[in-house]
């Protein structure tokens, strides 16, 4: 398993939309993401901590393998 770097709520959103995620709704900082049947909870946050990520990737459904990848096809 990859390292999961340090990335902005914003990155990781678009992270998520490159893997057929898409925004819902927004409450506050916080934004709704759902792909299919499976979403995800993502805060707006200038950095993300890894353990929060890590589960914001648990909650999606998502590999970190495959979370990197899409985060390095922007970068």
């Amino acid at each position: 398993m990859p390292k999961l770097p340090r990335v902005s709520g914003a990155e990781a959103q678009r992270a998520l939309e490159r893997l057929g995620f898409q925004k819902v709704r927004q409450s506050g900082s916080h934004v709704i993401m759902k792909r299919d049947a499976k979403g995800c909870i993502l805060p707006m946050h200038d950095e993300l901590k890894v353990g929060t990520l890590a589960g914001i990737l648990r909650q999606a459904e998502v590999a970190p393998e495959e979370f990197v990848q899409a985060l390095q096809r922007h970068r």
